[in-house]
């Protein structure tokens, strides 16, 4: 579980809840869609393949500045 909540941090992520059902430990978090390419083979890979995730869109937020200066210099070349 720790290696996937420090995954999701390092993509950006904001974690809402965390709860457990059935016996199962549930993850609630805010990650932007930039951030999740490939997220599926990586979670699979953390958890022994016993993880799964979805994904449903929550919401548009303005990019912070850092990430924005990336974006910016990587269209430039």
């Amino acid at each position: 579980m720790g290696s996937v909540m420090g995954d999701l941090n390092s993509r950006r992520g904001q974690i809402n809840e965390m709860t457990e059902r059935s016996g199962m430990k549930l993850v609630k978090a805010f990650v932007p869609l930039a951030e999740m390419f490939s997220y599926a083979t990586l979670l699979r890979s953390m958890s022994q393949g016993r993880a799964s995730y979805t994904m449903t869109f929550d919401h548009y937020a303005e990019v912070p500045k850092n990430v924005e200066q990336l974006i910016v210099e990587g269209k430039k070349k």
